[in-house]
């Protein structure tokens, strides 16, 4: 009787170890639906082996955290060649480039914003709004009551959350931003590289020779392509190693922005995590906020090429 009973307890601990990893790993169908939405609305997607190409070479290896040397897989830049004057002839890409210098690189150093900067955040601003995909996300927004439908009170909406400066730590000033955070990189104290989630910054600092390129990380089952439009990486940054990354490539600013100010208004979480199928990607989205601002974003890649299907 009591051998009985313990087997049954240990059936259902089981039984409900399986829902939980099952129930994890759920997709968020309407978050899914309104990201594709939005990915077949992104006519500044930049295609790869057109617009530009990259070279996955070999598989990055396990490192812990704040590591300071990896072994180097990948003897050549991810990004082996990008078409910047395309770049450069796209409104959005070009005020998103103009951004990049912007700020200080370290946690614990106060930011000095210019009135140059100013305009150059709310000309960014501008620029993707005009776009089709800001213009959906918003409408998307509108109909959830998670933003108004006056776009000036958007555009304060989004510049709050992605341009307003915090305390990221303690002991310094105003020192950190979720756009700083996200598409810039920083880091903390001298020994842990954050953020850094987007392709174009990693492209430019390849190619200034600042950042370079370990290998690509992924399951042996999952071995990713050179045309993917997501990938987890592993890379070095001002003699930091970050064990691994993960970023879209190729898709505009006005996607990231988009999908990542969703995500955060749509959630009240100090933590928010969904998991998305979009295209033959199957992802998990993962914002952390900071008060009413972003605190990091990323999309964290979890199948590609149809994979999970």
């Amino acid at each position: 009787m009591r051998r009985g009973y313990y087997f049954g307890w240990t059936l259902l601990l089981l039984a409900l170890f399986t829902f939980s990893d099952a129930s994890s790993q759920t997709v968020n169908q309407e978050l899914s639906d309104i990201f594709k939405e939005l990915w077949k609305l992104d006519v500044n997607r930049l295609s790869p082996g057109t617009h530009y190409n990259i070279s996955l070479q070999g598989k990055a290896g396990y490192i812990p955290q704040g590591s300071t040397s990896a072994v180097d897989h990948a003897s050549s830049p991810l990004f082996t060649s990008v078409d910047e004057a395309k770049l450069n002839s796209i409104t959005t890409y070009a005020r998103f480039m103009k951004l990049l210098d912007n700020y200080e690189r370290s946690t614990g150093v106060a930011e000095r914003v210019t009135a140059e900067e100013v305009t150059e955040n709310n000309s960014f601003l501008d620029a993707i709004l005009e776009t089709a995909v800001m213009k959906h996300a918003h409408r998307y927004l509108i109909g959830k009551r998670k933003s108004r439908s006056v776009l000036r009170q958007f555009k304060s909406q989004l510049y709050y959350m992605w341009f307003h400066l915090y305390h990221r730590d303690r002991n310094g000033g105003e020192d950190s931003s979720g756009f700083e955070h996200v598409f810039v990189g920083e880091t903390k104290f001298g020994r842990e590289i954050m953020g850094l989630h987007n392709w174009v910054q990693f492209y430019l600092q390849e190619k200034q020779e600042i950042l370079d390129y370990k290998g690509y990380k992924a399951r042996d089952n999952d071995v990713p392509n050179e045309d993917d439009h997501v990938l987890n990486v592993q890379f070095s940054w001002h003699g930091l190693v970050k064990p691994v990354a993960s970023a879209f490539v190729g898709v505009s600013p006005e996607f990231e922005m988009a999908i990542f100010t969703i995500l955060f208004l749509t959630s009240t979480e100090k933590t928010t995590t969904a998991v998305v199928n979009l295209d033959e990607y199957q992802l998990e989205m993962v914002v952390h906020r900071h008060g009413r601002s972003i605190g990091t974003a990323y999309p964290k890649l979890l199948s590609s090429n149809n994979r999970h299907v």
